[in-house]
């Protein structure tokens, strides 16, 4: 049996792990970065990445198909999915490897390959034959896509988006599961580049969307390129001469059965803590089995355990992932002086065109917090001028302002480059800037900015009157 002693001990090596890593090595302690599975994060192989890869082959095809609406003419569209598929490997390839490099130089004794599992609070069996003892602990283990075992059963043309960006073509047909970001933007980019999908959703949810007016707007715009239908259920998946026979049950309760290639599993994440024996580790876990933990300081109760990244079902996102194994490593030198992290406004992008974004406190978390104590603005992009120049003005932009303080609270968006837009105001959410000095910001003439200006004109005007008409809060609620 092997040994190893040391201060940290961090499971998992994606962006989490390696940012948790190098905390606690700048603070100055010994530690050890274990992993089981391939080196690379998430995002650069199988996620922000690699789609991002996907989504601009497709923007390409859609603005060649659409040219002829500026009078330009380029001819017939020709798509070749195994050049498409061969861009995207390569490419991604490359921002692997960028990741490998930064592998390759932490020291080999820092590195230890193999499954860790908890056998008591400070200790670790790392495969059948290390032991790892430390004084303090890092949970970055990350996140797996999840599949129903029941569809699994129909074969391999039941996948998760991981297996996409393995494809040496394009296939023919895929149904997408799941209306989340990973379903919306694989489903529309995989339909832009001439494959047949169709994209099915259990409820009527779309992206990370919570307020009703934005999600209303996003499930029309989106239905008018795209084969959506929301309430929805899978009744089965079975194999059928070399494909798979979807059956489906719509919200009239008619069935429907149809051939795909391809069924992609887009329903979700779930955290990779379930082998690990937390049994063993002396701290409490929700009913899912997740660690409980403080936000701010990554800590397990009072414990030297502190989890990070997608491991703790927070936001599986690359920068919060950075964020919180920042937090983790640097509070895991310092154990048991912990203290806070900086966590930043919350932002969320899905890169589907239009975009849709989601920044600061969203509709629902405002209905339960601030209810009659905030107001509503906003602007729709169809006769915006600038969106309507590119003819992409489609959209709603709607925005959060605090009653009395004209303090911004955040805003929920589908429109044209509104990546940028939510970025703006992610920034004056963390600044805590006010809805007037918002608008006291220069704003250039034409451009898709000048929408946000209307929306915020129109918040102030909400919050300059008093809060007797309240936001219709029975809207809240989750749909199934």
């Amino acid at each position: 049996m092997n040994e190893i002693h040391t201060d940290v001990a961090i499971i998992g090596a994606g962006t989490a792990g390696l940012t948790a890593y190098r905390a606690a090595r700048a603070a100055g302690k010994r530690a050890v970065l274990i992993e089981g599975g391939p080196y690379g994060t998430t995002c650069a192989r199988v996620g922000c990445m690699p789609s991002k890869l996907l989504i601009a082959a497709a923007e390409a095809a859609h603005t060649a198909e659409k040219a002829e609406a500026f009078g330009v003419h380029a001819g017939p569209v020709r798509i070749d999915g195994e050049a498409v598929m061969a861009r995207v490997r390569s490419e991604r390839d490359r921002f692997v490897g960028f990741v490998l490099e930064g592998v390759d130089e932490i020291p080999a004794e820092d590195k230890l390959r193999g499954y860790a599992r908890f056998t008591a609070p400070d200790r670790l069996m790392v495969g059948d034959q290390t032991l790892v003892h430390a004084e303090r602990m890092v949970i970055a283990t990350g996140s797996s896509p999840i599949v129903p075992e029941e569809w699994r059963k129909a074969g391999p043309g039941v996948i998760s988006s991981d297996a996409v960006f393995e494809w040496t073509t394009l296939p023919e047909s895929v149904a997408v599961i799941g209306t989340g970001v990973i379903g919306l933007e694989l489903g529309q980019a995989l339909h832009r580049l001439g494959v047949r999908v169709a994209i099915i959703a259990r409820g009527s949810s779309v992206a990370q969307l919570g307020d009703p007016e934005v999600l209303k707007t996003a499930g029309a715009v989106l239905a008018e390129e795209l084969d959506l239908r929301f309430q929805t259920q899978v009744v089965s998946v079975q194999a059928d001469s070399g494909q798979l026979a979807l059956t489906t049950r719509g919200a009239d309760g008619k069935e429907r059965r149809e051939r795909f290639q391809f069924v992609l599993a887009a329903i979700g994440r779930e955290p990779n803590v379930h082998a690990l024996g937390l049994e063993n580790a002396g701290i409490e876990r929700d009913r899912r089995g997740i660690p409980l933990h403080d936000r701010h300081t990554m800590q397990c109760g009072a414990s030297p355990i502190f989890i990070a990244g997608d491991a703790n079902d927070e936001l599986p996102l690359l920068g919060e992932a950075a964020d919180q194994g920042r937090i983790a490593g640097h509070n895991a030198a310092l154990y048991p002086q912990v203290e806070p992290g900086l966590r930043r406004t919350p932002l969320t992008i899905a890169f589907t065109e239009p975009n849709i974004v989601t920044l600061g406190a969203d509709y629902r978390d405002l209905c339960a917090t601030h209810h009659g104590r905030f107001a509503v603005g906003h602007v729709s992009f169809a006769n915006q001028g600038r969106s309507r120049v590119m003819l992409q003005n489609r959209g709603l932009l709607r925005v959060y302002g605090e009653y009395g303080s004209g303090r911004f609270l955040g805003a929920e968006m589908i429109g044209p480059r509104t990546e940028h837009i939510g970025h703006l105001l992610a920034w004056s959410v963390q600044a805590g800037l006010t809805v007037k000095a918002m608008l006291d910001m220069p704003f250039y003439h034409p451009v898709v900015e000048e929408g946000l200006r209307t929306a915020l004109r129109d918040l102030a005007q909400q919050l300059a009157r008093p809060p007797g008409s309240e936001p219709d809060c029975p809207d809240c609620t989750p749909g199934p």
